[in-house]
């Protein structure tokens, strides 16, 4: 048994919640594994790789993603979005307008370097970054590269504004938000996010998490489809 499964997250599942879940409904020792974590508060895409399939996991982690979400400005939190706790409250300049939010929207396009969030699964000397976090231990702030294909805004409604995003793998929404929030001098934290796309698995084709953590193994094995990795 083996293959490639594609399932729409639920708001405040993690990523592993979906495996666990998932893992339960096929026969004992079957190996299943996900590509690419979504925060619990995103939603969409999570491609789910089973049995042999997981050794395809890290090219198919790199394909490029496709997000829509919104952020809210005026405010930073502890983990850039706000399930965190809030950090520092300001007021939106009142000249801040829909040609200003695409102004900075452009600022980054193409290739960027933006930290790499505390309350992340990215490893430090080991250990998850968000279990430093969690402790109040500070480590050195780490940098990461990412490439912005298209930033578009989408509506702009005080304090939020609607954005789809394509980018490269491995980019944290998180972080540009902030960003944006620095450059627009108030602050900002993601209010939502959604993974329509990685590649060509767009999250139309996908069944709720929920509904797949229902099925049976016969049911789900039908359901499986071949893990090419589609080529560049």
């Amino acid at each position: 048994m083996e293959g490639l499964l594609l399932a729409d997250k639920p708001r405040g599942w993690t990523s592993h919640d979906v495996v666990a879940a998932l893992r339960r409904r096929f026969p004992k020792g079957t190996k299943v594994g996900h590509c690419g974590t979504l925060d619990p508060m995103a939603t969409g895409l999570l491609i789910l790789l089973v049995g042999r399939a997981t050794s395809r996991a890290q090219a198919l982690m790199g394909l490029p993603k496709v997000y829509c979400g919104r952020f809210r400005l005026g405010i930073e939190t502890e983990t850039g979005d706000l399930d965190g706790r809030i950090l520092r409250e300001a007021p939106i300049p009142p000249s801040v307008c829909a040609l200003d939010l695409r102004q900075t929207f452009e600022k980054h396009l193409g290739e960027v370097e933006l930290p790499i969030p505390k309350y992340s699964a990215v490893k430090f000397q080991g250990r998850p970054l968000y279990s430093y976090a969690r402790r109040g231990v500070e480590v050195p702030e780490r940098m990461r590269s990412s490439r912005i294909e298209s930033f578009d805004l989408l509506s702009w409604a005080p304090p939020e504004a609607s954005f789809r995003l394509r980018c490269s793998s491995g980019t944290y929404v998180r972080s540009i938000a902030a960003s944006i929030g620095r450059h627009l001098g108030c602050g900002a934290a993601l209010s939502a996010l959604r993974r329509e796309a990685a590649g060509p698995f767009r999250v139309e084709r996908a069944r709720s998490a929920e509904e797949l953590a229902r099925l049976d193994s016969s049911a789900l094995e039908a359901l499986l489809a071949p893990a090419e990795v589609p080529c560049p």
